[in-house]
């Protein structure tokens, strides 16, 4: 039986060696709220219970070192003598700088390791000293950043940075060993030899980590965790839910951007990623057990692309109500990149109740009347007939109809005139002109290669990685080698010369 202590519980048994998948989960009791709800003391997860932390120790009483492929891979040689073991752990701690510090281990690099491990031998085992010397390196600078010498002038990256530029960009981790090669013999610059690194890496399933990061950077994904909406509107929307729908958009990403298909149909798809739990909360039938599998959606469904999924639409609202402005916004800088200007000082706050008589005001006549200002109507002529096509969605995603009892008004016109009528109105308003959205696409896509902005100096870049990738109906594949073959990856800016007073 489980041992409780304060908030703590500890819970021992036996299983074997290798990987298993371990689930925690909570048995509901009660729907009702805990108390803390009426006593407003809510804090960090809420209410309703969570898991802070689970750690898993083990094994204990082992009877020796094991045989794994992490160990395999340290240990490349195994002293037969004690005079062997200087020279076997020179060799193992080489190996061990060459992937670590992502370029050749130098007799320094070496040199400075040995010390850790004769520290270790002297205590214990050779494997004892060897562990030392391990943990001297995983705390290096050289392993820990990845450091690029800024030139006097614009200058290509050398074939070692090369390598773990694209390594950190794919796989969020360091190069592996044919990588490595690659550069260390001075081809991995050929286009050929680089195309054909970029599809290994791709088909890779370390390439996961770039689809999972790059979509919690570009979407704000990262966000859905800790947003809170009003519990007692939202009482269902607790923390498991929070993470089915990022799980939701990670897999739909995944699946868009491995099927060789368009990156067009991120705004279209008519399939999602759904389990029970979140199936039950889109209103989707027929969808059993905790797992995530893809679910074809119906031609009366809502749901087609990113604009229809809840972690989107959860983001772009306030904790109690929708925001058109919010989600126009967001359409217009993440999907066009073409973010609207940030709004003037004192700009007032949204009336709720109209001035002569206080009668409740909807949503769309409180904008209207915000944006009668005509220092405001310029911006929200933009975003607000975007946010209010989305309106049959409430501030957690779900569709509804009519707001506080007053029917939905979808329709809105652009300052141009053209009409956005729903969901579908602005997948029609995103899909009109493609190479918007992938020019945005391909924006953040290298802003996060890079680890930087993008500047105006690098709209031809993304011109000319639009363009290709247009020959190839927009594979995401094609978007991913524009970006590595393109100036900015490749190349290095050069420091400016310094001031006459800096001298």
């Amino acid at each position: 039986m489980p041992r409780r202590g304060s908030e703590q519980v500890t819970f021992h048994a036996p299983i074997a060696a290798g990987p298993h998948l371990v689930g925690i989960t909570f048995v509901e009791r009660s729907e009702a709220l805990d108390e803390n709800v009426t006593r407003g003391r809510m804090r960090g997860r809420g209410t309703l219970p969570a898991i802070a932390m689970a750690t898993i120790r083990g094994p204990y009483s082992p009877t020796g070192p094991g045989d794994t492929p992490s160990r395999n891979r340290i240990f490349v040689c195994h002293p037969s003598s004690a005079a062997e073991e200087p020279r076997c752990a020179e060799e193992i701690l080489r190996a061990l700088a060459h992937r670590a510090y992502r370029r050749p281990a130098t007799d320094d690099d070496v040199g400075d390791l040995m010390p850790f491990y004769e520290m270790g031998r002297a205590e214990g085992s050779f494997d004892l000293g060897v562990e030392f010397a391990l943990e001297r390196l995983l705390v290096s600078p050289q392993f820990l950043y990845r450091v690029e010498r800024e030139p006097t002038e614009p200058s290509r990256v050398s074939d070692i940075e090369l390598a773990s530029r694209l390594s950190f960009f794919l796989w969020s981790s360091i190069p592996d060993d044919e990588l490595l090669a690659a550069a260390e013999s001075g081809s991995l610059r050929e286009p050929a030899v680089l195309e054909a690194q970029v599809q290994r890496m791709l088909a890779d399933a370390r390439s996961q980590a770039m689809v999972t990061n790059f979509a919690a950077q570009w979407l704000f994904l990262r966000d859905v965790a800790v947003k809170d909406p009003d519990i007692f509107l939202f009482p269902d929307h607790d923390p498991s839910l929070r993470a089915a729908l990022e799980r939701e958009t990670e897999l739909f990403v995944d699946s868009v951007f491995r099927s060789g298909g368009s990156v067009l149909d991120l705004l279209t798809a008519k399939h999602t990623f759904l389990n029970e739990r979140l199936a039950k909360y889109y209103g989707i039938p027929h969808v059993q057990g905790s797992y995530f599998r893809r679910v074809e959606l119906g031609p009366e469904s809502h749901r087609a692309g990113l604009l229809g999924q809840g972690s989107i639409l959860t983001v772009t609202s306030y904790a109690a109500r929708t925001s058109p402005v919010l989600r126009g916004k967001y359409v217009l800088d993440n999907l066009l990149a073409s973010p609207p200007p940030p709004p003037p000082p004192d700009v007032p706050s949204l009336a709720t109740e109209d001035k002569t008589d206080g009668a409740p005001l909807t949503l769309r006549e409180a904008m209207i009347r915000h944006r009668a200002d005509p220092v405001c109507a310029g911006c929200h002529a933009k975003m607000d007939p975007i946010g209010f096509a989305l309106e049959h969605y409430d501030a957690v995603g779900r569709w509804r109809d009519d707001d506080a009892g007053m029917p939905i008004e979808p329709k809105s016109e652009l300052a141009d005139g053209r009409v956005i009528d729903g969901p579908e109105g602005v997948q029609a308003f995103l899909t009109s002109r493609p190479e918007l959205f992938v020019s945005a696409l391909t924006e953040k896509l290298m802003m996060y290669a890079l680890g930087r902005n993008v500047q105006y100096y690098d709209a031809p870049a993304v011109r000319a990685v639009v363009h290709a990738a247009a020959e190839r109906n927009y594979e995401f594949s094609a978007i991913v080698e524009g970006v590595v073959a393109s100036v900015p990856f490749q190349m290095r800016a050069g420091s400016p010369p310094p001031k006459e007073n800096e001298q």
